[in-house]
């Protein structure tokens, strides 16, 4: 059996059933389709991101579904203005709410185009860093203490192609993300005799806003839906994902 339809199978079996789990950047591509297989394999979502509209409509995806999907959460917040203090706060509405958090998926991602250094707009740049890497630590820093209650929490980053974007003109992002694959490590280290696993996600190419700031769309033969890799978030969200625990996996590799 390959990969794909392991996964695919571990989503329809319920793989999170009964697990709360955290996605943010809900609405973009992969955060999204990625939010209805969770819920598709029996979590409840807390969909994180900042335009309550496409929010809603994730929102609706999974709760007006005819599956009869546990109902998720909308929890609209902006990650570049977000503080340290908020990040707290959205942790322990969670723990208020549910009582429990046993998954963070970071999705969310800014990028605004291919720039050189020289030309680059320093705001733009600090965001860019801000927005796909520190976000991403105060978030998590502000869910380990619920994470470390659950038998099985996990943290997921999604990652990108780490060659690809170390290239020329990827700029702040391009940054952010080799730091996020050496967050992956460090945080497994410092988490390795714990019950919480940490690990990154870097899927192939996909039709996504974000590739389209960079691609040509009809250009782009690469490209595939981000549902193709909604069953590996799910994977390694669930007990199974274990098995990639301190490592950015590729699935398509």
């Amino acid at each position: 059996m390959s990969a794909t339809a392991a996964t695919a199978g571990g989503a329809r079996s319920g793989a999170l059933r009964d697990r709360v789990v955290l996605v943010s950047g809900a609405h973009g591509g992969l955060g999204r389709a990625a939010a209805i297989a969770c819920a598709r394999a029996g979590a409840t979502v807390v969909l994180l991101g900042r335009k309550v509209p496409k929010l809603n409509r994730v929102y609706d995806a999974i709760a007006r579904s005819d599956e009869g999907l546990p109902e998720p959460v909308n929890y609209p917040f902006d990650l570049e203005g977000a503080s340290p203090d908020d990040h707290a706060e959205l942790a322990q509405r969670i723990g208020d709410g549910f009582g429990r958090l046993d998954g963070v998926l970071h999705c969310a991602a800014d990028f605004h185009g291919l720039t050189s250094l020289e030309r680059s707009d320093p705001a733009r740049f600090a965001r860019a860093v801000h927005v796909n890497l520190t976000a991403r630590a105060w978030l998590t820093q502000a869910c380990l203490p619920l994470l470390r209650r659950a038998a099985d929490g996990a943290v997921v980053f999604a990652v990108d192609d780490l060659e690809r974007v170390g290239g020329a003109y990827w700029g702040g992002y391009g940054l952010a993300q080799h730091a996020t694959a050496a967050l992956v490590g460090m945080l497994h280290a410092e988490l390795a005799n714990s019950t919480v696993r940490v690990s990154g996600l870097q899927p192939g190419p996909m039709r996504t806003s974000l590739r389209a700031q960079a691609y040509v769309e009809e250009d782009d033969r690469e490209a595939v839906d981000p549902a193709r890799y909604a069953d590996d978030c799910v994977m390694l969200l669930s007990a199974d994902g274990a098995a990639h625990r301190g490592r950015v996996w590729n699935p398509a590799a």
